[in-house]
């Protein structure tokens, strides 16, 4: 999404995903699917990731894999998932993960 300014200069909007105070992602090409922010994989802190175990199914999606989210001590179980093989109907958010779990996504000025 773009927003002009009165100087006719599009801007494009950006958002952040953080938790516990820490900076999880920050991008202006996210995808929103269902109310979720998809950021770009390259957008994403992937050092407070950590592989978990759970795995979901949607049915026009395909199966999610989940990511705990690590910051300093304390961890935030599944706060983080992707789909490595969306079906062809969710493909535009192939390559990208969404937070949730108290994870919190804003719009942040450009």
């Amino acid at each position: 999404m773009a927003t002009s300014k009165p100087s006719g200069i599009k801007v494009a909007t950006r958002y952040r995903a953080t938790w516990n105070g820490a900076v999880l992602a920050e991008s202006a090409d996210t995808v929103v699917v269902e109310g979720n922010h998809y950021f770009p994989r390259a957008a994403v802190d992937e050092e407070r990731l950590r592989p978990s175990d759970s795995h979901t199914t949607c049915h026009w999606k395909g199966e999610a894999s989940y990511y705990n989210v690590v910051i300093g001590d304390k961890v935030n179980p599944d706060a983080a998932w992707y789909y490595p093989t969306p079906s062809p109907a969710a493909d535009q958010i192939k390559g990208r993960i969404a937070f949730c779990h108290g994870v919190k996504v804003d719009q942040v000025e450009a």
